[in-house]
């Protein structure tokens, strides 16, 4: 099956569209993109793109895999949760079987932010503010699939996917009514999550809040916040956080490109009011959007899976366009094996910052876990190439899906840290 690949697409990094393809031993993958580093003018006119409908460039059709019907969470508008242009928040679940119908995985989905009035309300025009927008239907792979091959050790459980609706990594707490736009977030977080308590979870067993991307960070943020909804149960309550590992990194000119952007969220949705205590007492509310100020002091066990050399992260923070004068880093960023010494150097600066962070303040805690290879991509728990196949990655030989399952279910402590790149062949590369 052939398709288009995203990271070679000038469309997908630039314009914060996703693209969807379809290759060879590959299944399709989402790379979201915040128009990060724009001029005010480029900047408004990228973002009408977010009132096109988001595309799906597929040649061929991928195996049939049971669509999950849309929920909406009607009842949630009445406690003002509600997606950017005041419609209701919005789930997909399919149903646990067996020895799982007391078990629930609730992922957040990903999907970038949006940094200024102006950028969601245009955003808010798309499935990504809009559940107006979104997909009626979606196919749950990886980490959310029904099939035991696929997915052996969750495959039975309630698995549900709430949308992302937002622009905040579910954080926000405002309104803009200049621009009739909703800043409501962290409600859709509390009412998504209710929702699911009163359908069942409420007498969970086992329940894991995951995410990815911009929905892993969300994982991070609200992982002790989910943990305190079964405050006083039984309930084994975890959190895994995917591709969610977002560094405050200088980037190559010497700014913090991604610092500025972040910075602009959290002032847009007023985040601050809605971050870790923890964090917030000692430190700036930007600071408290990155994960490496927030996970040290996390109670609720979490496990991190990330790339060392995530990229959406080299393109966006690491090595953005505003800040790569002259386009040094564009065919590095398009192709790894076009990097020269001196960008290598800037990569493995870069991985070893996220792996100072990670063998920090956060393995401090025995119930945490991480996954931390030395691949050149950005999410692979909903992939199934990625995820447990044939060739998917490992780390001393263990893949993620096993990695994440042990720690998990308690059969083993996991705490995977790769070499440092190219010496992994396992992975599977974006770029």
């Amino acid at each position: 099956m052939y398709g288009l690949d995203t990271c070679k697409h000038p469309l997908n990094h630039r314009f914060g569209w996703h693209i969807y393809f379809l290759e060879p031993g590959r299944e399709s993958r989402e790379y979201p993109s915040p128009l990060l580093n724009l001029k005010m003018g480029e900047k408004i006119g990228m973002a009408k793109l977010w009132a096109l409908s988001l595309v799906v460039l597929v040649v061929a059709a991928a195996p049939s895999v049971p669509a999950v019907p849309i929920t909406l969470i009607t009842s949630a508008v009445d406690k003002g949760a509600v997606c950017m242009d005041g419609t209701p928040p919005a789930y997909h679940m399919d149903p646990g079987s067996g020895a799982g119908k007391k078990s629930w995985i609730v992922n957040l989905e990903g999907g970038g932010w949006c940094e200024s009035v102006t950028a969601c309300m245009y955003r808010k025009g798309s499935r990504l503010g809009s559940s107006n927008l979104m997909e009626r239907q979606l196919e749950f792979r990886g980490i959310l699939s029904s099939n035991p091959a696929e997915n052996p050790d969750f495959y039975s459980w309630n698995r549900v996917m709430i949308r992302y609706c937002d622009g905040a990594s579910f954080a926000g707490e405002g309104y803009d009514a200049g621009s009739r736009v909703y800043f409501r977030g962290q409600r859709i977080f509390n009412a998504a999550i209710q929702h699911l308590l009163s359908i069942g979870m409420s007498s969970a067993d086992q329940v894991l809040l995951a995410g990815g991307s911009a929905g892993g960070l969300s994982a991070i943020l609200h992982c002790d916040q989910f943990g305190a909804f079964f405050a006083g149960r039984s309930t084994t309550v975890k959190c895994l956080a995917d591709a969610g590992l977002f560094l405050d990194a200088v980037d190559v000119a010497g700014g913090h490109t991604l610092r500025s952007y972040f910075g602009g969220v959290v002032a847009t949705h007023r985040v601050a009011q809605t971050l870790p205590r923890s964090c917030t007492g000692h430190l700036d509310a930007t600071s408290c959007f990155f994960p490496q100020n927030i996970i040290g002091s996390i109670k609720t066990p979490i496990f991190l899976l990330n790339a060392a050399y995530d990229t959406w992260q080299i393109h966006e923070s690491l090595a953005p366009d505003v800040a790569d004068h002259g386009g040094a880093w564009r065919a590095c960023k398009s192709n790894r094996l076009a990097c020269n010494a001196s960008q290598m150097k800037v990569l493995q600066a870069f991985r070893e910052q996220m792996v100072g962070i990670v063998e920090g303040a956060f393995s401090r805690s025995k119930g945490n876990g991480f996954f931390i290879n030395s691949c050149f991509t950005h999410g692979q728990s909903k992939v199934p190439a990625t995820w447990n196949a044939n060739g998917s990655p490992t780390i001393h030989n263990k893949s993620i899906a096993k990695s994440v399952s042990d720690w998990y279910f308690g059969r083993a402590e996991v705490r995977a840290i790769d070499c440092p790149y190219p010496c992994d062949h396992t992975c599977h590369n974006d770029i």
